[in-house]
């Protein structure tokens, strides 16, 4: 009796441990919620990108227009930098519930780090200057600052990041034995697209929601993929944390871009397929781009993974 309870409680603590999670930020009407899923670092590739040893989490969803308006408006100033036009623009497609679009590197590592100061943790890029000024401009933090002692970009501390590209491809496309080549599909069953438009994965086998062709659709309209997260292939754009390309981790150095928008074809939201953006400072509307947030694990996660196994010790 007492074995069948202990393997009760293990079978329960792995399963809440895998729920996704919520965080909340921000008061009153500008209040919201971002949705998190965990990611194992036990299983890894064993070369190329995707090699992530630690867990972490990542955002279910792209950040969402709404979501992007609560947090200026808590901001309560303008989100400006280095150089000053890189904040000119407000999202081309404005639904509240589309993934937020046209935002530069230097927009996405403000929001990032406001989500890190309002709920009392350390700030995960580092900018020198006058925030809401043109001389709000970002520096790298130094080695015993920086994550791993080599992500110059972001704080060992940080509690949210933008994922890196080897967060990104692990989130998106590991299976726990290897990269599949789409997130939620093996083969590449596609369908005729819209006039002008590529080809397109068959909606009823891939998460592209069912009516996207035109413009990105609301986040989570597709199908679930396969670590829980939706539209990480497709809809918009994603920005990478770090360089493309430059190990010296230069400030304005070309960040990558993963998983395609909603025009693109099977290749570009393949687990093989990288590109680099701009500048930091970029907003191109033709690429639409926008970018989900990453997290360490939750602490509640921890907690009660250690309170199962004292409950199997007492059990013995």
């Amino acid at each position: 009796m007492k074995r069948i309870k202990v393997l009760a409680i293990i079978v329960c603590v792995m399963a809440l441990a895998n729920f996704a999670s919520a965080d909340t930020f921000g008061t009153g009407s500008n209040q919201f919620t971002i949705d998190f899923v965990p990611i194992s670092g036990s299983t890894n590739p064993t070369s190329g990108y995707g090699i992530v040893n630690n867990d972490y989490r990542m955002g279910t969803y792209e950040i969402t227009n709404g979501q992007w308006n609560k947090f200026t408006a808590s901001l309560g100033m303008p989100v400006t930098g280095n150089p000053a036009n890189a904040y000119d623009r407000n999202a081309y497609y404005i639904g509240l519930n589309v993934p937020t679009n046209g935002v530069s590197w230097y927009e996405a590592a403000q929001f990032v780090n406001w989500l890190n100061t309002s709920t009392s943790h350390q700030a995960a890029y580092k900018f020198t200057g006058t925030q809401g000024t043109s001389d709000y401009t970002l520096a790298t933090w130094s080695a015993s600052e920086a994550a791993g002692g080599t992500n110059l970009y972001r704080h060992k501390d940080a509690f949210y990041f933008l994922p890196t590209e080897d967060e990104w491809v692990k989130a998106a496309y590991w299976n726990g034995s290897t990269l599949q080549t789409y997130s939620n599909a093996s083969s590449a069953d596609l369908i005729p697209g819209l006039p002008g438009y590529p080809d397109k994965p068959d909606p009823t086998k891939w998460n592209y929601a069912p009516s996207a062709g035109s413009e990105p659709w609301d986040v989570g309209s597709g199908g679930e993929e396969l670590n829980g997260t939706f539209d990480m292939m497709g809809n918009v754009w994603e920005w990478m944390e770090n360089p493309y390309n430059d190990s010296s981790y230069g400030t304005t150095s070309n960040r990558g871009w993963r998983g395609g928008e909603f025009t693109s074809g099977s290749l570009f939201i393949s687990s093989s397929y990288r590109t680099a953006n701009e500048e930091p400072e970029c907003e191109n509307d033709f690429q639409v781009g926008g970018f989900r947030v990453a997290s360490v694990p939750e602490p509640a996660t921890l907690l009660l993974l250690g309170l199962g196994a004292v409950m199997v010790r007492r059990k013995r």
